[in-house]
């Protein structure tokens, strides 16, 4: 088999008391923080324009955070590595425009596919190669032009509710002009704090009562269409295996650790089998959390931090009724802007990539097809951004696709 062996046995409950402490445990706390703000509202923004009800959001929050915080402790724990798991960011983003022209049903089915082709990738040890052959480029090119929308709605946000969204997003940009205090206070929080704060001065919660706190996650019966095979299961592999795994392993690797590749992708794709029923979007390597929790400390205690970010996902995730309904219950502006401004850096660097180096042509085609949103054969835009940003390429830029010399 080729899925990787730890480099050391599993730490004891003596050792992992040890090696914890407050550092790693503010580093976790910050690290989630981040998860629970804007890659929620991510969450939120693509469901509620896809006519999920607030029990299914709950449901894919649970999902989420529960079965993935037990993927990320048993990792931790077993690999005594900073291993945590979250979701596919660009996946989600991926799902809101299938959700307008196929059922959610649908979309589980190509979840459960998705999770599958991940699983045999990792058992049989082909990740590396799979990753490879990709020409990146391209890639971030369709991943750009998904995140596009994100990025104009907190443009929308700012001209239509101007009171919430502009408070927000100055909050944000002044603290990140100032390097040491985005260290004590993450831009992300502080302008989730902002909006908070805001919300509340101008009387706009309107939240009601009778929630229920603890979560009671749907068990969703999956439906397999090739419309959705076709449009999603390969662009949701590729955002899990090439982008957001792939940025893990540079933030791992980073921080002189060694992730197991064929075993992460194995436990992705075994992960986002089980989330898939409660209606969670694939299970991913975490980047950002990752980078968070590996920023301080010493190495070989990085993984309790991961630990404890787990411990917090499980708790955040049995009460995924209560802060989704919380959430929901703000203004339209808060989560628009919360998620826009969660966007910037990853749309960013999603530009950065396609366009400052090999394959140009190819991305700018893979960009503007799926910002065209157009569907052929009823199969989505970004699907057909990768297909016709690979083509181009293919007939341009073939010394692109030359190894580079040393």
């Amino acid at each position: 088999m080729p899925l990787e062996k730890p480099a050391a046995p599993a730490p004891g409950f003596r050792a992992l008391l040890a090696d914890f402490g407050g550092l790693y445990a503010l580093s976790a706390l910050v690290a989630f923080i981040f998860a629970a703000s804007g890659p929620v509202a991510i969450i939120l923004a693509v469901g509620t324009r896809g006519g999920l009800s607030e029990a299914d959001l709950a449901s894919w929050i649970f999902g989420a955070f529960f079965v993935n915080g037990l993927l990320s402790i048993t990792f931790c724990w077993w690999y005594r590595e900073p291993l945590v798991f979250f979701w596919t960011i660009p996946g989600t983003v991926l799902v809101g425009p299938a959700l307008g022209h196929l059922t959610f049903a649908q979309v589980i089915g190509a979840y459960l596919a998705t999770g599958v082709l991940m699983l045999a990738l990792g058992l049989s040890g082909w990740v590396r190669r799979c990753m490879e052959a990709v020409p990146m480029p391209i890639v971030m090119g369709m991943v750009a032009g998904v995140f596009l929308r994100f990025g104009l709605d907190l443009v929308f946000a700012i001209r239509d509710d101007f009171a919430i969204a502009a408070p927000m997003t100055a909050a944000f940009l002044a603290l990140s002009a100032s390097p040491g205090l985005a260290r004590r206070v993450p831009p992300l929080i502080g302008a989730m704090i902002v909006g908070a704060v805001m919300v509340a001065a101008l009387g706009r919660f309107e939240g009601g009562t009778g929630v229920a706190a603890l979560a009671r996650p749907n068990l969703y019966a999956p439906q397999f269409s090739w419309q959705a095979m076709i449009e999603l299961v390969v662009p949701l592999a590729i955002t899990v295996l090439v982008v957001q795994n792939g940025q893990g392993f540079a933030v791992l690797r980073a921080a002189g650790h060694a992730p197991p590749i064929n075993a992460i992708a194995a436990a992705c794709g075994a992960a986002s089998l089980v989330t898939a029923f409660a209606g969670a979007v694939s299970t991913c390597l975490t980047g950002p959390v990752n980078a968070i929790i590996t920023g301080t400390g010493e190495k070989h205690r990085h993984y309790t931090a991961g630990i404890f970010v787990g411990v917090l996902a499980l708790a955040f995730g049995l009460l995924s009724p209560l802060f989704t309904h919380l959430l929901l219950a703000t203004p339209r502006a808060f989560i628009a802007a919360l998620a826009g401004l969660a966007m910037l850096r990853v749309l960013q660097t999603a530009f950065a990539t396609s366009f400052s180096g090999r394959f140009t042509l190819g991305s700018l085609v893979s960009f503007l097809v799926t910002v065209a949103d157009v569907a052929i054969f009823t199969i989505g835009a970004p699907f057909w951004g990768l297909i016709f940003g690979f083509a181009v390429a293919w007939l341009l830029e073939r010394a692109d696709f030359r190894p580079r010399q040393n």
